[in-house]
């Protein structure tokens, strides 16, 4: 799992067509991210799940886990890999009853108790942030010490999240963190190619610093 989190990449619409945000999608999939999260929160129902399968298509042409942001129907009707939640959605034990053991269930944490109890109610990573500011997502920003303190209570892999860019990541570490999710920095890139590179580059020199 924590190879898998390494560049975990969050889509984001903004004013793309569809086939340009899965033409960005596919650019990113092709280039070395290692996960994707289809996070959709304006559409309809039909409208998620249409979309879904045409991402799990470039997906699965790559190889590459499909994540759906917190709907689990959406991830069973689609056979995604797994289903990321946050604090406002189902309870963790009962997504993992719903989804099965073999999917992957990431959680949403700010807090060591909200790691804690995840992994004790069965996920499989935590998602930590926002770590840095961001227009992304509204959300308070989560603290360094606050991050280390979380991957060290918990024993399954932890991504940073919110704000992250190709220029912060060294910030990260010793963090104890497993890799880096991100949005805006991929889906909005000039060059989709070099950046995923360059993200991985220096993901990869944050986490050798670790050993």
């Amino acid at each position: 799992m924590r190879e898998q989190l390494k560049v975990y990449l969050v889509t984001g619409r903004y004013d793309f067509s569809e086939t340009e945000f899965l033409k960005r999608i596919e650019t990113a999939c092709r280039s070395g991210v290692t996960l994707v999260q289809l996070r959709e929160k304006e559409v309809s129902t039909r409208r998620f799940y249409e979309l879904a399968v045409k991402v799990k298509v470039v997906t699965d042409a790559y190889q590459i886990p499909l994540i759906i942001n917190d709907r689990v129907d959406i991830c069973l009707a689609v056979d995604a890999a797994g289903v990321h939640i946050g604090d406002d959605e189902l309870p963790i034990a009962l997504v993992r009853k719903l989804v099965g053991s073999t999917k992957i269930v990431g959680v949403s944490a700010k807090t060591v108790a909200r790691g804690v109890e995840a992994e004790n109610e069965g996920a499989d990573y935590l998602g930590v942030g926002a770590i840095f500011p961001t227009t992304t997502k509204d959300s308070p920003l989560t603290s360094l010490q606050t991050l280390s303190e979380i991957t060290a209570a918990v024993t399954i892999p932890v991504v940073a999240i919110g704000g992250i860019k190709e220029e912060n990541i060294e910030q990260l570490m010793g963090t104890g963190v497993a890799g880096v999710s991100l949005v805006s920095e991929i889906m909005l890139a000039e060059q989709i190619t070099e950046k995923v590179q360059g993200l991985m580059r220096v993901t990869e020199q944050m986490l050798e610093a670790r050993k």
